[in-house]
């Protein structure tokens, strides 16, 4: 019997599309205790201003806030904690070789189920300028404007 591809998104990190230029996405596992998987499955979790970095051959989110489960007493971690990304060996190296070029990151966009295990949508991002931001805002007014005056056509 196939397997149906529900995956639900817990967090997500919108202001990261707005900041950077997405290079490439992947996706990885995330090292967490008992009382984070529980309190991300009720959503609460905040990727606003984390990121992703290598050392010692392993990558690390950093600044992911993950509120302590309100049932977790003495079980609960700190919020802020480093956690692991699980990758295969070969895919830390070419993170390792892509954010050594000069302005990439890498940038979790996303926490999501699949299965019963929680994923993270990892990028390689490149950062923008405040001209592109303005320009991707105007690029969406434009488009939102030529939307709205085909859905008027279409009543007609």
């Amino acid at each position: 019997m196939a397997r149906k591809n529900d995956n639900k998104t817990l967090a997500e990190n919108r202001k990261a599309r707005h900041d950077y230029f997405v290079e490439e996405a992947m996706e990885a596992g995330i090292e967490l205790v008992g009382t984070e998987v529980k309190s991300i499955r009720a959503g609460k979790a905040n990727l606003k201003d984390c990121y992703a970095d290598i050392y010692n051959g392993e990558v690390y989110i950093k600044n992911m806030h993950v509120s302590p489960y309100e049932q977790g007493n003495i079980f609960n971690v700190d919020p802020l904690r480093e956690r692991r990304l699980l990758l295969h060996k070969e895919e830390i190296t070419r993170l390792t070789g892509l954010i050594q070029q000069e302005g990439l990151t890498l940038v979790p966009l996303a926490l999501y189920l699949k299965g019963s295990k929680v994923k993270v949508n990892l990028a390689v991002c490149k950062g923008k300028k405040n001209y592109d931001k303005r320009d991707s805002m105007l690029e969406k007014a434009h488009k939102r404007d030529i939307d709205r005056q085909m859905k008027e056509r279409s009543k007609y």
